[in-house]
């Protein structure tokens, strides 16, 4: 990065074959993967199940319910980092404490390298989990009534009306949330700074992380560039097949 312009010389595609067969990228690329992956597996279910929780039963304080899961969207970053890293804490955390009290070992959250991704995962989890319920309550809201009224003149179980009402008339939010959750999971990178500087072992290296690394730390922008531009193909990429998908099954 510190090259005058006048010394540069053009690299070609070496800069992209750095990228995609350098061990520590490959890592990074893996890492993000198993991230984005577990995030969409674990985080839109759960939303979908909330949401229809709070939406049908017609709760009294469903809105308190709401505004307390969205909360944890709208703290900063920093800040519940920081509470996590308490709670993830070997000697004091609660977490290891409550565990320790049904004779189970600690797994060594963030200083485990089989442990650290999934600890990441778990608080990202927590983090977005609200927003994503307040998006699908939003959709439901849309749905209208007399569906449902039809479906339970044919007999229709609450399940039945889940799987043949809901969720298909609910197939715009929920393709929305998907994508939400992967350029979410995809761009995570306070978590990683903040927690686990990319490690133990580059467990927790992640796409984000490793380009600020590669451009501030090591000083090569060219790679760093060709990551980022890598990484906004794939999001166009996957963007682009759940819009397809969408309007396909509209």
């Amino acid at each position: 990065m510190l090259t005058p312009l006048g010394d540069m010389k053009w690299t070609g595609v070496d800069n992209y074959v750095s990228v995609f067969t350098g061990s520590t990228h490959l890592t990074a690329f893996i890492n993000t993967a198993v991230y984005v992956g577990l995030s969409v597996l674990i985080t839109v279910p759960m939303a979908l199940l909330i949401a229809m929780l709070l939406y049908f039963p017609r709760l009294r304080g469903r809105g308190v319910v709401q505004v307390i899961l969205f909360s944890t969207y709208v703290i900063p970053t920093v800040a519940i980092v920081i509470i996590w890293s308490q709670l993830y804490s070997p000697q004091y955390g609660p977490v290891d404490s409550i565990l320790h009290l049904f004779g189970i070992a600690s797994p060594g959250w963030l200083s485990n390298p089989n442990a650290a991704l999934i600890s990441l995962i778990i608080f990202n989890v927590w983090q977005m989990l609200g927003y994503y319920v307040v998006l699908l309550v939003a959709g439901l809201t849309q749905i209208p009534q007399e569906v449902y009224e039809a479906a339970r003149l044919d007999g229709a179980s609450a399940f039945q009306q889940a799987v043949s009402v809901t969720i298909p008339l609910l197939r715009s939010s929920l393709v929305f949330v998907i994508l939400m959750t992967v350029v979410n999971s995809i761009q995570v990178f306070d978590p990683v700074y903040l927690l686990t500087q990319g490690g133990p072992v580059n467990s927790t290296l992640v796409l984000s992380f490793d380009i600020q690394r590669t451009a501030f730390q090591n000083g090569l922008a060219g790679e760093a560039s060709a990551m980022a531009f890598s990484l906004l193909l794939f999001i166009a990429l996957v963007g682009g097949t759940l819009a397809a998908a969408s309007r396909r099954h509209t």
